[in-house]
């Protein structure tokens, strides 16, 4: 069982227990923050000690501008000193893209669809919708069909021998087991056909197939259809009515990719506010304002060009959300540690020094009373 099939089954035992699947994958964004609660705090204190040390790293940085190397080796010796590691905070981000990635294709994936992608949640249609579409109905018995489609199937599929199912029949590339036989012509049927080289196996058992039933995938407008394919020669094959397919454009996906751009906007902001640099300079502290700003408008801008599922959008609003309160809540508590840290020193110096003797005052008399 590979990655994709073990998110698509969590999904839909986190949608058994909330209710949906936008819910599951809500639930899903909430156990991922959780798990990576502690290295968020990491970088939170990572940056709460660059704040420390800002001053000190910018006069080796003015003392070293003209030897490169130099203040290489001294910002290292700096680092090693302070036990720093600058790329700290840079763990969780790294760790999060291919959660990402994994989200994506499990949303995309044929398994997905056919189990769950005409599920809606509050505004949104479908959660495996992107912003540009091509309208096609599942499960109607024909295809709506563009000339460039390509198909992919699902990993549940019946192979028969006569009457009779055969148990355990894997394909080894369900993606690409799916090819089209000719050019597609809207309107004019297309012809599929299954290779049975892609069966794992035995040559007797290939031999004695008669027939197949597997969901396939129009990759492009994401509508499945249930297909019985039959055996001629070395392939099963069949043929299914299509239709020119009609181009569509979710709003409602749209309106999510706004809503990612807002959270993404605010959550840099609290970031910047909660972690600004102090004594930093003024040209860093206003290429990192710009940085905050552009970094929302250019993903935001790039969602609207890339093909990304509403429930991937729902992923990550959901994250933005958790990840405001998770900064403001740990830097409460790193500024307490700080703040507590203050106080023992305070107290500490207060404190009279356990092996110090007590020394009392001498009556010292006045030289001129003893003339």
């Amino acid at each position: 069982m590979d990655f994709t099939t073990l998110t698509i089954e969590f999904l839909k035992q986190l949608s058994n227990i909330f209710g949906s699947y936008g819910l599951g994958i809500i639930a899903l964004t909430v156990i991922i923050r959780l798990a990576m609660w502690p290295l968020n705090v990491s970088q939170q204190r990572s940056m709460k000690t660059m704040q420390q040390l800002q001053p000190k790293m910018k006069q080796i940085q003015d003392r070293y501008k003209n030897n490169p190397q130099m203040m290489q080796q001294k910002m290292m010796e700096f680092y090693k000193e302070h036990k720093f590691n600058p790329m700290a905070g840079c763990l969780p981000l790294l760790i999060q893209m291919p959660i990402f990635i994994l989200l994506y294709s499990s949303l995309m994936s044929p398994q997905f669809i056919s189990m769950a992608g005409q599920s809606n949640f509050l505004f949104i249609d479908r959660l495996d919708a992107t912003l540009k579409g091509n309208a096609g109905i599942s499960n109607d018995g024909k295809f709506s069909v563009g000339t460039r489609d390509t198909f992919s199937l699902n990993k549940n599929i019946k192979v028969f021998v006569g009457d009779k199912e055969l148990e355990n029949v894997k394909i080894s590339n369900p993606r690409n087991a799916v090819k089209v036989q000719g050019d597609i012509t809207p309107g004019e049927p297309i012809d599929l056909k299954i290779s049975l080289d892609d069966f794992d196996l035995k040559f007797s058992q290939l031999a004695q197939i008669t027939s197949a039933q597997a969901t396939v995938t129009n990759n492009n407008t994401r509508e499945i259809e249930k297909i019985t394919f039959n055996k001629q020669g070395d392939n099963l094959v069949a043929s299914v009515p299509t239709d020119k397919t009609a181009s569509s454009f979710n709003y409602d996906v749209l309106m999510l990719v706004v809503i990612f751009g807002l959270s993404m906007f605010l959550t840099q902001k609290i970031m910047m506010a909660t972690n600004k640099m102090q004594q930093a300079d003024p040209a860093q502290e206003a290429m990192q304002k710009s940085l905050g700003t552009m970094m929302p408008i250019m993903l935001t801008a790039t969602f609207l060009f890339i093909p990304i599922p509403a429930g991937v959008l729902l992923y990550l609003i959901t994250s933005n959300v958790i990840q405001v309160g998770q900064t403001l809540i740990i830097n409460k508590q790193l500024d307490a540690e700080v703040e507590a840290k203050k106080n023992k020193k305070v107290l500490s110096s207060d404190e009279p020094m356990p092996d110090a003797k007590k020394v009392e005052a001498k009556e010292v008399k006045n030289v001129d009373e003893g003339k």
